[in-house]
């Protein structure tokens, strides 16, 4: 319920530790799942004190239990462990201090753990985090390549002193951090994050050696796979050996067997590259060598054939023929004009003799109208018209008579 205050009424601290306090205890019991963090067993005490925290975030609370309820779990629980605790929330109202007063502790079974992985693995993986097109590949030589790694770990050692070996120019951006634990999943999330940020990692490898399924759990975590998802840098997983299969592997852009295979996978050994440029290099010379020995073949087939040899024998060979047709089109054409002449000559006597003009030349005449009309029938003239004669060699006016007969 809410609680009406003002700055002329307000409420006692510890009426409002005791209204806290009773809204707590309206929880009832609980069961609550995390983390050992800290275990405290004092010698003859009746209570047993431990840490309860959240693995993917920062976040714990205090737990206390009778030590006959821990004594039932003492062989197989200590601090790292995961736990499931049935616990009532209680309010110390003296101190304001939230803690659960556990009544029965089960230690988490790694049958129920795989069972839940692979629960959070069908989820992430229908959200689409392990799809192969989500994959990119990784440079082909990375000037800096960070990598999240235990510190002075066997992991580290492996994956720099390969890497170096392989090539020694090769940069490391290094963040050494907890992988496994509490504090492992935020520390190894916080690092990836840190090393995704800087413009010159070309690519992160996240490693660590073999363990127990329980210690890989952190690789697992839904918070780690996501941040590893949303890198906009290449991640290689190198976490544990062949048989371990966290879910980082399958969000991750490459997996490595080994951190070991991931320094070889991540970085190009100097002497395989040089030896690979030495083999194209032979490899393009017998090329070249090869093309131009087929070219110089091919150019001395090319002058070996005649008309290479001698390109003017084929013109001296069609001067004859050429000179012959041109002789025999001269002729052809002569005999044409010939033959058009004489025709022409025939034709022009033809038109001659039978021209007008060769009519008048022999005496008659042609008689026009005034209007240019011939005249052709006596009837088409009238007495006293006058008409215009014409002859071969010029024309003249006539009257008609007017006692002519028509």
């Amino acid at each position: 319920m809410a609680v009406n205050t003002s700055p002329e009424s307000p409420l006692p601290v510890g009426e409002v530790s005791r209204l806290i306090g009773g809204w707590i205890d309206r929880l009832g019991a609980i069961w609550v799942e995390g983390q050992i963090t800290q275990l405290s067993r004092r010698p003859g005490a009746g209570v047993v004190f431990l840490t309860l925290r959240d693995p993917s975030y920062d976040i714990s609370v205090s737990v206390t239990c009778y030590r006959q309820v821990f004594d039932a779990v003492s062989d197989v629980v200590s601090e790292g462990a995961r736990v499931v605790v049935l616990a009532r929330p209680e309010w110390y109202a003296p101190r304001g201090q939230l803690s659960l007063r556990a009544t029965e502790i089960k230690p988490v079974g790694v049958g129920e753990l795989l069972a839940r992985l692979e629960m959070l693995k069908k989820s992430l993986a229908a959200e689409g985090l392990f799809a192969p097109e989500r994959k990119r590949a990784l440079p082909f030589l990375p000037q800096l390549v960070g990598l999240v790694c235990g510190r002075a770990s066997a992991a580290e050692r492996d994956v720099l002193e390969n890497a170096r070996h392989r090539w020694p120019a090769v940069r490391f951006e290094v963040r050494n951090v907890p992988v496994q634990g509490v504090h492992a999943v935020p520390q190894v999330v916080q690092a990836v994050k840190e090393l995704d940020a800087l413009d010159d990692v070309d690519v992160i490898i996240v490693a660590r050696g073999g363990g127990s399924v329980e210690d890989l759990l952190p690789f697992s975590d839904e918070q780690l796979v996501r941040a590893v998802a949303a890198c906009r840098t290449p991640v290689v997983s190198a976490i544990g050996h062949e048989p371990d299969n966290p879910l980082l592997d399958l969000v991750a852009d490459l997996r490595a067997s080994t951190p070991t295979d991931a320094a070889k996978k991540v970085v190009p050994d100097v002497g395989e590259e040089y030896e690979r440029v030495r083999m194209l290099r032979d490899r393009a010379r017998r090329c070249v060598e090869a093309y131009v020995e087929r070219e110089e073949r091919g150019l001395a087939h090319a002058l070996a054939r005649p008309s290479i040899e001698d390109p003017h024998r084929m013109i001296d060979e069609r001067a004859d023929h050429v000179a012959s047709l041109l002789d025999r089109a001269r002729r052809c054409l002569g005999h044409h004009l010939d033959r058009a002449a004489s025709e022409l000559t025939h034709t022009h006597a033809r038109v001659v003799a039978l021209s007008p003009a060769a009519t008048l030349k022999r005496g008659y005449a042609v008689l026009q109208r005034e209007d240019g009309h011939v005249v052709r029938d006596p009837g088409e003239v009238a007495a006293a018209e006058v008409l215009r004669a014409r002859v071969a060699e010029g024309e003249f006016s006539v009257r008609v008579d007017a006692g002519s007969d028509a």
